[in-house]
């Protein structure tokens, strides 16, 4: 793989311990990795990307979505309905998926993803209906280049047994055990760069049983791999929460395995000020999700409270069919907005929160080799061109980012690799997927 210099941005925000901003920066990309972050860089034979009037940034980082809700987006009677009748609505819809429809929705939401500036997503697949297997969603993001980081998700208490999902859906937990050592064994790759990683999901307190939960946190630190779930999500989860098990979300994930430096959980809009110092003190991660969090009325995440009790906080974009976009710059942009309604103008700066969709979510998923842009660290990152309508007269190229935009990248890197080049996926053939997109929502819809 040739050298690449990127040259000449008006800034080059690196992320690294300084929090450094480097004014018409250079980065060079050797062998997958950054070689060189500064000014008048030389690089004989390199492949030169212009990055005059453009900010380059770190890849953003994804930490919880459903790629394969892209195929349900704007579902009638799912969308004015809070979380729980949201999901039985759905949820006869998913359970007529198959292989290609879990392949063909995952490249989608990638490839919206990457257009967004993303180079590494985590996606929770909970649902694995006529066939279908976490192995879909790992094909479709090796085809589109993103850095990915499956989780096996799994349901095993349905209807019949007083939980939401339907009978139809759910699994036994033997042979999800099974297939989480399988898929464990088959793909994650525990070395500095690896394009994949997997961890075990369990979907969430009203779905599975204890016993799922706490034997999965036993195999996770077994494998050595991360742990994730839906935890505190709305009013309707503190209830059944407190109702099911006698005692709130934060203890519920305690008692069962479910505190630590290896587990993140999505959502968190309700917890409170124990919760919030039980992970900080235990480093466990949250992945906020405003603009689910919206659409379903959940409410807003306490992420100022979060952030000033050290705990790790990332941002999902979450599924499509609760977003209904999978578009990161909006997400964090959403995320920035919602908590200065919260808390007041000065409670979440433009830098704090592009801090939060990079860097912020690298250390969620665990990922030390990610999220800046300082020698030896994976050569991900994100051209954005700021010289188009949306930032025209702004005066910190930094702070518009977030605060106008733009929301499509130009240029996008991982690995090394261009995904994006000039606002176009340069890795998959995207009309041709988009039409296929449209005829299985079409068939689902029929």
């Amino acid at each position: 793989m040739p050298e690449i210099l990127i040259r000449n941005a008006t800034a080059v925000v690196t992320m690294n311990d300084a929090r450094a901003e480097i004014a018409g920066g250079d980065v060079l990309i050797s062998g997958g990795q950054i070689a060189a972050v500064g000014q008048g860089l030389q690089a004989p034979g390199a492949e030169v990307v212009d990055a005059t009037g453009a900010v380059v940034t770190p890849g953003f980082v994804n930490t919880h979505h459903h790629l394969y809700q892209t195929l349900t987006r704007a579902v009638p009677g799912g969308q004015d309905a809070l979380l729980f009748g949201w999901l039985r609505t759905l949820y006869p819809i998913w359970g007529r998926f198959g292989p290609e429809e879990m392949f063909v929705s995952a490249q989608t939401g990638l490839a919206e993803l990457a257009l967004s500036g993303c180079t590494l997503t985590s996606d929770h697949l909970y649902l694995y209906p006529n066939g279908a297997r976490l192995d879909d969603t790992i094909a479709a993001a090796a085809e589109v280049g993103l850095r990915f980081h499956p989780t096996r998700g799994a349901m095993s208490i349905g209807e019949s047994a007083g939980g939401l999902p339907p009978d139809a859906l759910v699994e036994k937990e033997a042979a999800i055990l099974e297939d989480m050592i399988r898929v464990v064994d088959r793909f994650h790759d525990p070395r500095p760069g690896a394009m994949v990683r997997v961890g075990l999901a369990p979907c969430s307190p009203f779905s599975v049983s204890r016993d799922l939960m706490r034997d999965a946190a036993l195999l996770a630190r077994d494998k050595r791999v991360m742990l994730h779930t839906h935890l505190a999500e709305n009013d309707e989860d503190i209830a059944y929460s407190l109702a099911q098990f006698g005692c709130r979300p934060g203890q519920y994930a305690e008692d069962l395995g479910w505190t630590g430096d290896d587990v993140w959980h999505a959502h968190c809009v309700k917890l409170d000020g124990s919760e919030i110092e039980l992970f900080a003190r235990s480093r466990t991660g949250v992945a906020h999700c405003p603009c689910s969090n919206c659409r379903l009325g959940s409410g807003i995440a306490p992420v100022r409270a979060m952030r000033d009790a050290g705990v790790k906080l990332g941002l999902g974009v979450d599924g499509s069919a609760s977003n209904d976009a999978g578009n990161l710059v909006a997400e964090a942009r959403m995320a920035m907005l919602l908590q200065r309604v919260a808390r007041g103008a000065d409670a979440m700066s433009a830098r704090e929160m592009l801090e939060i969709a990079t860097l912020g979510g690298a250390r969620v998923l665990g990922r030390d080799d990610c999220g800046s842009l300082a020698p030896g660290k994976r050569a991900d990152l994100a051209i954005w061109d700021m010289r188009g309508i949306e930032a025209a007269g702004s005066w910190d190229p930094v702070a518009a980012l977030m605060l106008c935009g733009p929301v499509r990248v130009r240029d996008l890197f991982v690995e090394g690799r261009q995904v994006v080049r000039d606002g176009q996926m340069a890795t998959i053939d995207l009309p041709r997927l988009i039409e296929r997109q449209n005829a299985l929502a079409r068939r689902l819809a029929g």
